[in-house]
C-alpha cells in the first residue's frame, strides 16, 4: 500500500461541517485492492489480538463488535486503516471516533478520513495505521507501544497546557470561537474587533506592571509588608557573603529560591546547615542571578486563586511522596505510585508521574536514604521540596474551608499587586483560622498561576476556574464574533464580494474582505495574490480593527483545509458551472456542488443561504439546508421564484429593468440596472446577477434599501476596483476589454455582453488551462469562435502537465466547431499577443483579452493608454 497524500482539515469541510478537525489520507491499496479482509488468512484473529478494545467499534452494524463482524465478512483495507487510526489515538489518551472511507473514481485509491484532537498526532496516526495494517497482513510483529508513546510525546510537545486548554474549552462551551496564534499558548478568543487574547493565564487585561511586581519577589514582599499583610522574613543574596549575613539575621531553617523563578524551579526547602545553604545558593543561581533567602515557615502549602479580584478556589498542595510498607524500596514504591491511573505523562492526566531528580536525591540524602532504602511501614517520605503538580505533587480542594478573613486578605492582595488572575502561595497550619492567629504568612504572589490543581484536585471538589476568566473577558452583553458573509460559486464571486464589501463599508462598518486578487481592510490591499482560502479568512478574523468580514471562498481552499471560520451569518453561491472538473476527485457538477455547499452548510441556523434560482445545483442544495434560504433570479417568471412569492418568501429578481426585492407579491425596487455602473448600462447580464446576489445579502442583513441603492450607484467598475472583471479601456480609435473568464460559463457571459457591442471587428485573445478537461478547453474555444472575428491564441502559462502544442490543438478543434469563418494566429507570449492586437487594431475594433494573469494584462494596456494620452497633450 502507498500513501499518496496526507492533509489536515481544520474547519468545516466536505466531510462534515460539525467535525472540523479531520485527517484526509489518499491511499493507494495497490495489490491489496484484490484482498478484502476475509481473503487474508488469520487477519481477524490478529487484529483482534492487537486491538481487543476495538470490540467497542460499532461501525455500520450499530452493535458492539460491529467492526469485527465487518472484518469477518470482508472489508477493504482502507476501512480497516481508518479504524486503526482512531483506535491508536484513543489508546494514546486522545479519544476520538469519527471516520469515513470512500473509494475515488480511480479503482484501488481511497480517501481515508478520521478525526483527531491534536493535528500532529493525527498526521502520525495516518502513517502509523498503514504500517500497522501491513504488519497485520503479513503476520509480522509490530511495536505498538512505541507508536503510542511517540503519539503521547508529540501531544505533550504541541498541545495547549491544562490552564490554557481549560479556558479554550470553556470558551467553546459558550460558543466563542478561538484561534491559536503560533505554536505556543498564545490564543485569540473571538473574531476581529471583538477578540480577546491570552497566554496561559495572562490575559490582555493583565497589567504589565503588576506582572513585573509579582516576578520581583523582593518588591512583592515589600509592598505586601507595607500593606500589613504577613510575609516571611528574609533578604536578597547574590553571593555567600550575603547569604551568611542573612542566615545570622533570621537563623535556620531557611528557604533558598531564585528571585525570578517559577514552578518551584531552583528552590531548596528546610535548609538547616551552612553546607546545604551553600549548595542551595549555587542551585538557585542557575535560574536567577539574585536569590531570595527566607525563614522556613512550618505548616502546609496552600495555593489560593483570585480572578477579577474575587477568590474562586483554594487548594492544599502536598509534595510528591511515597508511604513505606516495610518491605519495598523507595524506587519500588515510586514505581507502584506511578501505576495510579490518575498519573500520566506530562499533563495528560490529573496527576503527573514522579521522576527521580537532584531534588529527590538531596531530600533522601538528608534522611540518610537512597532510592534503594526501605522505609518503615507507614513512614511518609517526601521526594520533592516543592508541592507543584508538575513534579508529581497532589492537591486537596479547601475552597469551602477558608475563613472569611483569609478570603478578604487574598482578594486584597490581588488588588495591592494589581493582577487580574492571581495565585497566592500561603504557608500555614490551616486556612480555617485567620493567618494572624495561626502564624501563617504569604510566601509568593504569582502571575500566570496554573489551574490544574483546581480543575482536577486529587481530593475534594473540582472547580471550573476557567469560567470566571471567560466571565471577565466576555461579560454579559459583550459579543465575541463579528458578522461574516461568505461568497462562493464558479463565476462572479470576486465581484459579488467586492460589491458586498462596498455596501457594508457605506453602512459605517470597518470591513475586511478577501478576494482572488488580494486581502483588503477598508479598501487597503494588505496582501496581494489569490487569497480565497482559510489562511486568508483567518487573516481577516485575526485583525483587531475589522468589524465586518466578507470572505470570498474558493473550491481549492475548502478541499485543502476546510473553511477558515467556524460558521457564517450569510453565505452566497453565485452559480455552479463546469470548472476545475477532473481535479482533486471532483469529476461532475454534483461533486463540485458538494464542495461549494460546504459554505452554505456552515451558515448559522437563523442565518441565510442566498442561492441562484436558475442554477439546478443551487436549487438541489437549497432543499437540504437547515438555515433560512433565499433565491435570486434574472427571471421574475422563474417557476421556483413564483412559488416562493406565493408562499410570502423574500426573493430578489431583475424585472422591468429594475433590481427588485420581492416580499411575497410586494415589490421593493432598489435601483434601475442602467443606473448601476457595474452592469455597463445594463448590458452585462451576469453583472446584474452579481448585483442581485449582493443586494439580497445586504437586504437580509438589515441594511436600508436606500443605502443599498446608493452603494450600487457608487460602485464604479475599474481596473483598480474590480481588476479583470469587464475592465474596458477606451482608446481614440478602438476599445480593449480585459476579463478573467476562464471556463465555459464565463465565456458565455462575455459572449452575451459582446452581442450588445457594436464594433467593426471583434478580436479575442484566448488561452487554455492544462489541467482542465479536453471538453472544457474545446467548449471555451468554440464559444470564442462564435463571438470573435479574429482570435489570437497565446499559451505560455498554466500548461500543468500538458504540452503547449496539445492545448493549442484542442483550442483549434473548438474554434472549428463554431462553424464560422474565423481567422486565427498563434502568439504564445501574452505580452506580445496584447501588443500585437493593439498595434494592428483598426478603427472601431473591440479587443477582448481573456487573461488568467489580469495584473500583467492591465499594466500593458494601461501603458499604451497612457502613451496615447501623452501624445494627445503634445
Amino acid at each position: 500500500m502507498k500513501i499518496l497524500k496526507v492533509q489536515a482539515l481544520r474547519g468545516p469541510n466536505i466531510w462534515s461541517v460539525q467535525r472540523k478537525k479531520l485527517i484526509q489520507m489518499r491511499l493507494d491499496l495497490e495489490e491489496m485492492e484484490q484482498f478484502p479482509t476475509n481473503k487474508i488468512e488469520g487477519f481477524r484473529e490478529r487484529i483482534e489480538a492487537m486491538f481487543p478494545s476495538m470490540i467497542d467499534h460499532r461501525c455500520s452494524e450499530g452493535v458492539r463488535g460491529g467492526f469485527f463482524m465487518r472484518v469477518e465478512r470482508g472489508t477493504w483495507m482502507g476501512h480497516v486503516i481508518e479504524h486503526i487510526a482512531l483506535e491508536i489515538q484513543t489508546l494514546a489518551g486522545m479519544e476520538t471516533g469519527f471516520g469515513r472511507t470512500r473509494e475515488t473514481k480511480t479503482p484501488g485509491i481511497y480517501n481515508v478520513v478520521f478525526s483527531y484532537t491534536e493535528e500532529n498526532v493525527g498526521m502520525f496516526a495516518a502513517e502509523s495505521s498503514v504500517a500497522i495494517a501491513e504488519a497485520l497482513i503479513a503476520g509480522t510483529p509490530y511495536d505498538l507501544d512505541a507508536d503510542i508513546q511517540k503519539m503521547r510525546e508529540i501531544r505533550e510537545r504541541v498541545r495547549l497546557g491544562p490552564s490554557t486548554g481549560s479556558i479554550v474549552e470553556e470558551a467553546v462551551a459558550r460558543d466563542i470561537p478561538w484561534i491559536r496564534l503560533g505554536t505556543n499558548s498564545l490564543v485569540q478568543l473571538g473574531y476581529g474587533v471583538n477578540q480577546m487574547r491570552f497566554q496561559a493565564t495572562i490575559t490582555q487585561k493583565t497589567s504589565s506592571i503588576a506582572v513585573d511586581i509579582a516576578c520581583n519577589k523582593e518588591e512583592t514582599k515589600r509592598m505586601l509588608d507595607n500593606a500589613s499583610i504577613p510575609v516571611a522574613s528574609g533578604s536578597i543574596c547574590v553571593d555567600e557573603e550575603d547569604l551568611e549575613a542573612c542566615v545570622k539575621k533570621i537563623g535556620y531553617p531557611i528557604v533558598i529560591k531564585p528571585l525570578d523563578g517559577n514552578h518551584g524551579k531552583g528552590a531548596s526547602i528546610n535548609v538547616t546547615t551552612w553546607e546545604d545553604a551553600q549548595a542551595g545558593l549555587e542551585y538557585a543561581k542557575k535560574y536567577s542571578r539574585r536569590v531570595i533567602v527566607e525563614k522556613f515557615i512550618t505548616g502546609f502549602d496552600f495555593r489560593v486563586l483570585i480572578i477579577d479580584n474575587k477568590l474562586v478556589a483554594a487548594a492544599k498542595r502536598v509534595p510528591a511522596h511515597v508511604i513505606g510498607n516495610g518491605t519495598d524500596t523507595i524506587q519500588k514504591l515510586i514505581e507502584t505510585t506511578n501505576l495510579d491511573p490518575r498519573r500520566g505523562y506530562g499533563h495528560e492526566n490529573v496527576l503527573t508521574q514522579i521522576d527521580v531528580d537532584r531534588d529527590t536525591l538531596d531530600l533522601l540524602e538528608k534522611l540518610n536514604y537512597t532510592v534503594d532504602s526501605i522505609p518503615k511501614n507507614g513512614e511518609t517520605v517526601y521526594l520533592k521540596s516543592t508541592a507543584n503538580l508538575s513534579t508529581g505533587g497532589t492537591s486537596v480542594d479547601v475552597t469551602d474551608m477558608m475563613h472569611p478573613e483569609n478570603v478578604f486578605l487574598c482578594e486584597r492582595i490581588s488588588r495591592v499587586i494589581g493582577l487580574d488572575i492571581c495565585g497566592v502561595d500561603i504557608m500555614a497550619e490551616n486556612l480555617t483560622q485567620p493567618l494572624k492567629e495561626n502564624g501563617g504568612c504569604i510566601l509568593e504572589v504569582n502571575a500566570a498561576p496554573g489551574f490544574r490543581m483546581h480543575l482536577a484536585p486529587s481530593e475534594g471538589l473540582p472547580r471550573n476556574v476557567a469560567s470566571p476568566v471567560i466571565d471577565m473577558l466576555y461579560p454579559p452583553g459583550k459579543p465575541s464574533r463579528i458578522p461574516i458573509i461568505a461568497v462562493t460559486g464558479t463565476n462572479g464571486k470576486t465581484t459579488t464580494t467586492r460589491l458586498l464589501a462596498h455596501i457594508v463599508k457605506n453602512n459605517g462598518f470597518k470591513v475586511g474582505f478577501t478576494t482572488s486578487d488580494g486581502i483588503y481592510i477598508q479598501n487597503h490591499m494588505l496582501e496581494k495574490g489569490d487569497t480565497t482560502g482559510p489562511i486568508s479568512a483567518e487573516y481577516i478574523l485575526k485583525d483587531p480593527t475589522v468589524e465586518f468580514a466578507v470572505l470570498e471562498t474558493a473550491r481549492g481552499g475548502i478541499l485543502r483545509s476546510g473553511l477558515g471560520f467556524s460558521r457564517c451569518d450569510i453565505a452566497v453561491i453565485t452559480n455552479i458551472q463546469e470548472d476545475h472538473l477532473g481535479l482533486s476527485d471532483i469529476h461532475t457538477l454534483e461533486d463540485l456542488a458538494r464542495v461549494k455547499s460546504t459554505v452554505v452548510r456552515s451558515v448559522k441556523k437563523d442565518g441565510w443561504a442566498i442561492l441562484n434560482a436558475e442554477d439546478e445545483q443551487c436549487v438541489k442544495i437549497g432543499e437540504e439546508l437547515s438555515c433560512n434560504v433565499a433565491y435570486f433570479s434574472m427571471d421574475e417568471e422563474n417557476p421556483l421564484i413564483k412559488r416562493l412569492c406565493k408562499e410570502g418568501k423574500i426573493v430578489c429578481v431583475y424585472e422591468n429593468g429594475f433590481i427588485t426585492v420581492k416580499k411575497g407579491e410586494w415589490k421593493i425596487r432598489i435601483e434601475r440596472a442602467t443606473h448601476v455602473p457595474l452592469t455597463l448600462g445594463g448590458k452585462a447580464k451576469f453583472m446584474i446577477a452579481n448585483a442581485l446576489a449582493a443586494t439580497l445579502a445586504g437586504y437580509l442583513w438589515g441594511f436600508k434599501t436606500e443605502d443599498i441603492s446608493l452603494s450600487l450607484q457608487t460602485f464604479i467598475p475599474s481596473a483598480a476596483q474590480t481588476p479583470g472583471r469587464m475592465n474596458i479601456f477606451e482608446f481614440k480609435r478602438f476599445k480593449v476589454m480585459i476579463d478573467f473568464a476562464h471556463n465555459p460559463s464565463g465565456y458565455r457571459g462575455v459572449e452575451d455582453f459582446l452581442s450588445t457591442v457594436e464594433a467593426s471587428k471583434k478580436i479575442g485573445i484566448i488561452a487554455g488551462v492544462g489541467d482542465r478537461r479536453d471538453e472544457d478547453i474545446k467548449e471555451c474555444a468554440k464559444i470564442a469562435g462564435r463571438m470573435f472575428d479574429h482570435i489570437i491564441i497565446r499559451q505560455e502559462k498554466h500548461l500543468r502537465g500538458r504540452s503547449e502544442e496539445e492545448i493549442i490543438n484542442l483550442i483549434l478543434e473548438g474554434i472549428s466547431e463554431a462553424g464560422r469563418n474565423v481567422t486565427h494566429e498563434i502568439i504564445t507570449k501574452e505580452v506580445e499577443a496584447i501588443k500585437h492586437a493593439i498595434n494592428s487594431a483598426e478603427e472601431g475594433t473591440f479587443i477582448t483579452a481573456l487573461s488568467d494573469v489580469v495584473t500583467n494584462a492591465i499594466e500593458i494596456v494601461q501603458e499604451y493608454l497612457d502613451k496615447e494620452s501623452e501624445q494627445g497633450l503634445v
